[in-house]
Parts: C-alpha cells; sequence; structure tokens
C-alpha cells in the first residue's frame, strides 16, 4: 500500500537530485574557459530534456522490466513508454511509493549520468556529436548497467553486489568512460602564453554547494521511504563529504602551499561520489574513513593523470571514476547488517567474500563502460566527426556552437 511520508520524501528526494544537474552545470562551468562556458553548461542543461524523453520511451524499460531471456543482462520492453508504470507500487522495488515515483527518481540519475562525462571533453566536442553520444550511451551503456546492479534478476544484484545509490552505476561507468573520451579525442588546442584556467571559480563553488545538497536525496532518497535508514543515508554523506574535503585542503595545502579553494570543492564532490555505493550500508565511523580515502586517492588520482598527460579537462576520472572505485571497495570492507538487514556484511564484519564480489562489480563495470565508450567515440567519428574544427575551437565553442556569448563585456 501506499505510504504518503515515503512519497512525500521520494518525491522530494527526486527534485533534489534534478537539481544536480543544473549544479553540475555550473560547477562544469566555472571551470573552462570563459569562451566556453555556454557550450559547458549546456552539455548538462540538454540532457534534462533529452534523457527524460529516452527513458520514458525505453531506458526505463530496458533499467528495470524482468530480465530478457533471464539473462540478467538487459531488461525487456515491458514498460516502454511507461506501458504499466502508474500509481500503484511497484513491489518488486518500491512497495510503498507509487511505480510513477520510483521511475522518476531513477530518471534523474539517468540524466546526471552522462552530464558527468561532458567534462572530460569540454571545450572541443561537436555538440552535435555530444547529442548522439548521449542517445547512445544512456541506452546501450546506463540501463544495461542498471540492469545489472539493481533490476529484478540482474546479474550483478544477483550475484551480492552492494550498490546502494550508483557508485558502479553512476559514478565508476561515468568516470571511465570520460578517461576513453580524453584519449580519443586528445588534447585541447591552446596557444603557448594560453592557460586552462577557471573562469569563474565562485561559480563552480556555487555548484559544488548545490551538488552537496542534492545529493541528500541522491543516497537519502535511495532508501526509498522516509525511514531510519534514510536517516543513515542522509548523514554519513555529509560527514563524508566533510571529511575528504578537509582531507583534501590539507593534502593540497602541504603539497603546493596553499588551501585550494577549487581543491575544498573537489574534495567535497570526491567523498560524496565515495560514500554513494556505501551510504546504506555503513556506521558514521566508516564514513570518516571512506571520506579520507576518498580525499587521498582522488587528489592522487589527479597528480596522476597530470604525469600522464591525460587531457580529461574537468578530472571526471580522477573524482567519479577513482572515487567510485574507493566507494564500492570500500563498501566491501566496512558495509553491516546492523546498518541493513537487507545488505550483507563486509570485510571488517567477518565476511571477506564482499571483497572480492566488489571487485568482480567494479571490473566488470570499468570494461563494460570503457569498451563500449570506445566503439560509440569511434562509430561518431566515423558517420559525423568528434571533434569542431581548429578554428572554431580557437574561437570558443559558445559562438561556434551555439551563436550565443556569456558575457558581454570582457570576452575572451
Amino acid at each position: 500500500m501506499i505510504d504518503t511520508g515515503d512519497t512525500a520524501w521520494v518525491l522530494m528526494s527526486t527534485a533534489l537530485v534534478m537539481l544536480m544537474t543544473p549544479g553540475l552545470a555550473l560547477f562544469y562551468g566555472g571551470l573552462v574557459r570563459q569562451k566556453n562556458v555556454l557550450s559547458t553548461i549546456m552539455h548538462s542543461f540538454f540532457l534534462l530534456a533529452l534523457v527524460t524523453v529516452l527513458w520514458v520511451v525505453v531506458g526505463y524499460s530496458l533499467a528495470f522490466a524482468p530480465s530478457a531471456g533471464g539473462l540478467g543482462l538487459i531488461g525487456g520492453l515491458d514498460h516502454a513508454f511507461l506501458e504499466g508504470v502508474g500509481q500503484a507500487p511497484d513491489a518488486a522495488y518500491a512497495p510503498t511509493v507509487p511505480a510513477l515515483v520510483f521511475m522518476a527518481f531513477q530518471m534523474m540519475f539517468a540524466i546526471i549520468t552522462p552530464a558527468l562525462i561532458s567534462g572530460a571533453f569540454a571545450e572541443r566536442k561537436r555538440f552535435a556529436s555530444f547529442v548522439v553520444f548521449a542517445v547512445l550511451w544512456s541506452v546501450f551503456v546506463y540501463s544495461p548497467l542498471a540492469h545489472w546492479v539493481w533490476g529484478v534478476g540482474g546479474w550483478m544484484r544477483e550475484m551480492g553486489a552492494l550498490d546502494f545509490a550508483g557508485g558502479t552505476v553512476v559514478h565508476i561507468s561515468s568516470g571511465v568512460a570520460a578517461l576513453v573520451a580524453a584519449l580519443v579525442l586528445g588534447k585541447r588546442i591552446r596557444s603557448e602564453s594560453e592557460r586552462f584556467e577557471p573562469h569563474d571559480v565562485t561559480m563552480t563553488v556555487l555548484g559544488a554547494g548545490l551538488l552537496w545538497f542534492g545529493w541528500f536525496g541522491f543516497n537519502g532518497g535511495s532508501a526509498l521511504g522516509a525511514n531510519g535508514l534514510a536517516a543513515q543515508a542522509f548523514v554519513v554523506t555529509t560527514v563524508a563529504a566533510a571529511m575528504a574535503c578537509l582531507t583534501w585542503v590539507t593534502v593540497a595545502w602541504f603539497h603546493k602551499g596553499h588551501a585550494s579553494v577549487i581543491g575544498a570543492a573537489s574534495g567535497a564532490v570526491a567523498g560524496l561520489v565515495a560514500i554513494t555505493p556505501a551510504s546504506g550500508f555503513v556506521t558514521v565511523s566508516a564514513a570518516l574513513a571512506i571520506g579520507l580515502g576518498a580525499g587521498v586517492v582522488c587528489y592522487g588520482a589527479i597528480l596522476l593523470r597530470e604525469r600522464l598527460q591525460v587531457d580529461d579537462a574537468l578530472d571526471v576520472w580522477a573524482v567519479h571514476g577513482v572515487g567510485g572505485t574507493w566507494g564500492a571497495i570500500a563498501t566491501g570492507l566496512f558495509a553491516t547488517t546492523a546498518v541493513n538487514a537487507a545488505g550483507r556484511n563486509g570485510l571488517l564484519y567477518g565476511n571477506p567474500q564482499q571483497v572480492v564480489i566488489q571487485l568482480v562489480a567494479v571490473a566488470a563495470t570499468w570494461a563494460f563502460s570503457a569498451g563500449a565508450t570506445f566503439l560509440i567515440l569511434k562509430a561518431i567519428d566515423v558517420v559525423i566527426g568528434l571533434r569542431v574544427r581548429h578554428e572554431d575551437e580557437v574561437l570558443g565553442l559558445d559562438l561556434t556552437q551555439h551563436g550565443e556569448v556569456a558575457y558581454q563585456q570582457g570576452r575572451a
């Protein structure tokens, strides 16, 4: 039966997660050069429309309909165009809220995931190519992964992999795809005197704040009810973010000699990423450890990326790919049924096998996202091309792709 309290909380959480995508647009938009801020913001904002339609038509069905052929690889088309998804609950997923509410909540995850990838190819990808990529990646990468992990009959779910709110489905998949995209597209063009400096750090910090705010719905809403588990996920989310923020700033302070504002924002996001898969399974003490680890490993990943000279423009792989990987593995270390009886104990609670299961889930997500993303990008490059022309990239994507500029004075 429908519970009005649960329904109200999941509706509110859906709105919170929706706000994360415009928040991401601001977070990314502030980090790019002034001539590319609109194109970067458009990547995230446009997906609110594009993926909503895709999700309704086919994405939700591929993710959450019963497994096609019983293989646990992808859902069937039972719910295409939301057939059979109405005001009554779907007992298989959320027995106390309308199925439409569960669908809408999951839709917001589907929207932000390809938006995360866009940070890797900022300032150099054709908008038409981006649109085609988003369609293909959403249908052929995101929906199958969501089915593997969360769908009834999904093979990772049947294996016992734990992912409360999207460490594998959202963060590892987008982070790995970002790395592949950065390698396939190659480095951005710049003159000898030009540097890739953020044009508006204030905008980035505002975006980070909106992401932190929305993440309470991202993780807390994944309890699918107004209950103790939602409270647990809510608290460990902000604790991990705070710890990762402090850790990142401290490490960077010792390394570079100053307390970076962008580092504080990036550290908080890294902590939010890392706690996502664990948020419904771990204690507050574990959240502190996960946040500490996120601040260290994600900062280290950025240093590695710089040394390898990979132009992942906004460090999507370092924060989301590596942060999500750490979070998924940490779930296998710290999970306890004392927090969530429907989960499993991890290594520290007498079940070392859970670490192995988490490693299998991580490896499979890395391999599937990397391989599928590479094929999609190469196919698009052959058919319509991926990058803008040299002269368009120098002039800026705001003007050449959208015919508009963000600021009327002081244009770069």
